[in-house]
């Protein structure tokens, strides 16, 4: 789970100002943060089923914000791909 305060900072670095939370690119960073900080989880615990569901709908949100800023915006989602270190 990503803190209140390193959201705060993915606002800030990836938004146009400190309440842009539904800017796509705000969101992808998010999701991102929050994927990376479970993978761990599951290294650990490889048969904990129950949250690989949520973890899997996380990658699945992230995924469908991909396309959308793929179709509306090429050149942004590429420089995200590059900045997050997402493979595609």
């Amino acid at each position: 789970m990503v803190s209140k305060e390193r959201k705060a900072e993915l606002i800030k670095k990836y938004g146009k100002n400190e309440k842009d939370t539904g800017n796509a690119v705000v969101q992808i960073a998010i999701l991102t943060e929050d994927i990376e900080s479970l993978k761990p989880h599951f290294l650990k615990n490889p048969k904990d089923n129950h949250s690989r569901r949520g973890f899997l709908a996380k990658i699945a949100q992230r995924k469908v914000l991909l396309k959308h800023l793929k179709e509306n915006d090429l050149e942004t989602y590429s420089k995200t791909l590059v900045e997050l270190n997402i493979r595609k």
